[in-house]
This record gives C-alpha cells, structure tokens and sequence, in this order.
C-alpha cells in the first residue's frame, strides 16, 4: 500500500528554513577574511550562490515534515519514503512524499492443510558410508613399491618450462602430490601415473586458456618431473586397537559404532524433516493468502540481505570487489537471484504476522524473561549482554511470536 503526500513550502516558514540551512553550512565555509561562522550571507552567497543553502533547508525540511505527517495521517512506514522534488529555489519547495506501508493482508485457508510429513528412516547403507567416513579420517600413507598410481600420492620434484625458460610459481621440492585430486592443470598427474621411485621424465602440457596467469593461459609447457616416493593410503580395519584410537564415548566395537551413527542420522534426519515441513505448511499456506507487496519492501530486504552477505565475506576477509572479481558473477544478477528469496521471506513474515494478529498470540514478560535466560545461557552471555546485542526485549518477543504463529499451523495440520 502506498499514500502520496505534497506539501509546500513558501513564504516566511522557507524564509527561516533557510536562515537556519545558512547558519549550519557557514560555520564550515572558508572565506577568505572570514572567521568560520562570521561569513556575510551576501559574500556567501556571490561565492558560493544559494544551491548549497536550498539543499540544506530542503533536507531540514523533509525530516521536519516527515515525522509531522506520519503524526497527522497515523502512518506507519514499513521502508524509507520516496522522496519526488516537484521544485525547488529561492521562493520556495514542493515534494510528493511516498510513503510505504504495509500491505493489506487477507488470510486463506491456513489450518487443516494436510501437508504431508516425512518419517525419519536411516538404511544399512547410509551407516555403512558414515563409517567409510570415519575410516578414511584415520587412514595412513604408506610407502609402496612399483609404480604411481590412481589414488597413490607420489612425493615429487618438478620445475616447469615456457620456451626452454623456468616460470615463476612452476616449482617446487618434496611436493606431496594426490594423484586424483586435480590439483594440477590437466594431463600432469595423468603423467605421472606409472613413474617408479627416482624417475624422472618431462611432461609436456598445455595451460587451459581461461587460466588465471594471463602469461600462461593457452601457453604450451614442460614439466621436468622427478618421483622421490610413492605412498598409497592403508585404510584400517574395525579392530580392537582401532577403536581404542577412535577413543568415542560408549563405543567399543562396530555393533556400538552402528548404533551411535543410527541416532546421529536420526537426529540429523528429524531435523531437516521438521523443517522441510515447516517450510512446506508456511508455502501452502502463503498460496492461500491474498497480498500485494510493493517493490520498495521487497528491494528493502533484498538490500538488508545483500549487506549481511557482504559483512559475512568481510568477516572471512574478502572484500566485495574480491568475491566478484574471482567468482565472475556480477552484483545485478546475485541481487536478482535474492530478490526471489526475499520476496518468500517478506511473504512469510506477512502470513505469520497476520496469523498472530487472527489468533491473537501474546508472549507475557514471564516467558519473554525465561527466554532470555534460556538463549543467554546457550551463548554464554549474561542476559544483559544479551539484551545489548538484540537492542530490546521486544526483539526477542517478536521472534517467540513467529514461533508460536508456526506452532499453530503445525498443530492444526
């Protein structure tokens, strides 16, 4: 929903807004012969004209305004209004202002949606890749004789030659190489399957033309290669010692292993069920809803996405200009693709909030209190830090009140 305001400013009320605008931006203008803030208005504004003055008086304005009207209409923003300037000079300033509110909401069938939940089921064959897992973990390289093969790491010399001359970063010593794990261009660990201990041969190869080294991208190679070791991987048994390495809790032979697997994929299994249901009533019952969203609300929180997205690859230490310049995506399309996100997000918080609304859900400052106490113990935090990070109880209430909202589409399934 959305609700146009104009207003104009002329007169003595502009007047003054720009006596004020002139006082705030003089007290930084450098004029020579002046004093910071002792400017003449008229020296001023021959040096500087008036655009300045207008701006600010138009910014003073606005937010003056802004609050009067959402106090006169009883407005309720949900985003920033748009500001539209019909005009602006010395006599005076008009503005549409667009305000943004949340939309009307019509509830459809949201109980009794007989969405169907998963059972939890685990198979011989998924403990049995678990345990494959594990065994892998404690597996050890062993030196072998014969000849480097698949899977084998050979523990290698080699330097790398472009037109008969060594390349920077093309060598190294004792480098432990996993034949398998592509970690070289292609063809070069192809070319050091069945080389024995202490040969050495030159493999010939081709850089991919999309390599990132633009003086090596297409560029024909050799690679001087010497084998100095070859070392397969010895996965264990489930015997006695190895259990006693494992050192797990209650575990002490394979029928126990088996058994701990069994709960972990059960648990593990439980909870992506419950919440692919979760997800699933929250669909249903956002299909059955009537709603329409401006755009303002779904850039809003696709903006609010794309910012938590960036301060989490600052935290890994990646700037934006890095992730898009080595992952070759373009900001336009990553922000189209959260925008469809965002838009199921900005439904969601819709429908459940209009469910509490219909329901008439309340959190009472007992349970609001024993939740804080309950989240702060879980993150180590006193209550009080904790209250410093969300900002206020209320947030916390707010997200116990989506919570029961789900509740109530789940037991009425």
């Amino acid at each position: 929903m959305k609700k146009e305001v104009n207003y104009k400013v002329s007169g003595k009320e502009w007047e003054e807004a720009k006596d004020i605008a002139f006082t705030k931006i003089s007290k930084k203008a450098k004029v020579d012969g002046f004093r910071p803030g002792k400017v003449p208005r008229s020296v001023f504004e021959k040096k500087f004209g008036t655009g300045d003055i207008i701006s600010e008086a138009m910014e003073d304005l606005v937010d003056k305004k802004y609050h009067e009207i959402i106090l006169k209409e009883k407005l309720i923003p949900v985003v920033e209004p748009r500001l539209e300037i019909v005009s602006a000079d010395d006599k005076g300033f008009e503005v549409n202002m667009v305000f943004i509110l949340a939309p009307e909401v019509k509830l459809g069938k949201y109980k009794e949606l007989k969405v169907k939940k998963d059972k939890v089921t685990v198979t011989k064959e998924e403990i049995d890749h678990e345990i494959s897992h594990i065994l892998d973990r404690y597996a050890e390289l062993v030196t072998k004789d014969g000849k480097v093969e698949e899977g084998d790491t050979a523990i290698i010399d080699f330097k790398g030659f472009k037109d008969n001359e060594e390349f920077e970063g093309g060598s190294a010593e004792n480098y432990s190489l996993e034949i398998g794990s592509h970690t070289f261009i292609p063809g070069f660990e192809e070319g050091v399957i069945g080389m024995k201990r202490e040969e050495s041969k030159d493999i010939n190869l081709t850089f991919p033309k999309n390599y990132m080294a633009k003086d090596l991208a297409g560029k024909e190679v050799v690679f001087n290669v010497t084998v100095h070791d070859i070392k397969k991987r010895v996965v264990p048994s489930l015997t006695e010692d190895f259990f006693k390495d494992l050192d797990m809790e209650g575990v002490s032979n394979k029928e126990d292993l088996e058994k701990v697997i069994r709960e972990e994929l059960e648990a593990q299994k439980e909870s992506d069920i419950e919440k692919k249901f979760t997800d699933d009533l929250i669909k249903t019952a956002i299909k059955n809803m009537t709603v329409e969203i401006d755009k303002e609300i779904i850039d809003d929180e696709t903006n609010r996405m794309f910012k938590n997205f960036t301060k989490r690859l600052e935290m890994q230490g990646v700037s934006e200009e890095l992730y898009f310049a080595y992952s070759g995506l373009k900001k336009e399309d990553v922000l189209k693709e959260m925008s469809k996100e965002a838009e199921n997000r900005v439904k969601e918080r819709y429908l459940l909030e209009e469910i509490i609304k219909e329901e008439n859900i309340k959190v009472s400052d007992k349970e609001s209190d024993e939740e804080l106490k309950k989240v702060a113990e879980e993150y180590n935090m006193s209550e009080e830090e904790l209250l410093k990070e969300l900002g206020s109880i209320d947030v916390l209430k707010y997200d116990m009140l989506m919570r029961k909202a789900i509740d109530i589409l789940k037991e009425n399934n």
